[in-house]
């Protein structure tokens, strides 16, 4: 067993095999008790799913120190855990935790709320496993985008295929722009998008 004091991520090494076929409800019992074994067992399963989380938010903030911070939060409260009764309750929280960890940051680094909005709308997309993309939104959106006019398409490109991987510093030098002309046109794609998709009776944003 390991104490929770302290400001790591505990090693996560397996010494025994006790643990590996404990059922779920075992598995929290034991990383509650404190079995690094157990949590180490949980990170395997849940830190791909974690990362994948964190995606849109890769271009404005560090998501390694992110992941690395979240694990250790998780770590530190799972004693005062309460499952809620859905599946991999333990995962759902650290993709929560993850989540908000990132929004401060990007709050910190004074992006635009409107920015953080979207991309805490993607995030939390993402956290959802098993949900098929609608081939007609797609078409729509493909559509959409087609009659943007050329500079607020070619912005507005540039991020759909950089999938948060890329600043927009990167992107507005691949484009051929400066910074702030391709902000601008990236709302310019934004604003034409959301007119298209409501004209073609598509949900835009939170609704």
């Amino acid at each position: 067993m390991c104490s929770r004091s302290g400001s790591r991520v505990p090693r996560v090494g397996v010494t025994s095999c006790w643990s590996c076929s404990l059922s779920p409800v075992d598995e929290l019992q034991a990383i509650v008790a404190g079995d690094t074994a157990a949590f180490g067992r949980w990170v395997a399963r849940a830190e791909p799913r974690l990362r994948a989380s964190l995606r849109s938010f890769a271009a404005q903030v560090d998501t390694e120190a992110v992941v690395q911070e979240t694990l250790l939060r998780v770590w530190n409260v799972a004693p005062r855990f309460e499952p809620d009764g859905g599946p991999d309750g333990l995962t759902r929280l650290a993709v929560r935790i993850a989540r908000n960890l990132a929004v401060s940051e990007l709050r910190r680094a004074r992006v635009e709320p409107v920015e953080v909005d979207r991309l805490e709308r993607e995030a939390e997309a993402l956290a959802e496993p098993g949900t098929p993309p609608d081939p007609l939104l797609r078409e729509l959106i493909a559509a959409c985008v087609e009659r943007l006019p050329g500079k607020p398409r070619v912005a507005i490109l540039q991020r759909i295929h950089a999938r948060g991987n890329a600043s927009d510093a990167s992107l507005a030098e691949a484009a051929g722009m400066k910074l702030n002309t391709f902000l601008q046109n990236v709302r310019r794609a934004r604003i034409g998008l959301e007119r298209c998709l409501e004209a073609g009776g598509a949900v835009w944003g939170d609704a």
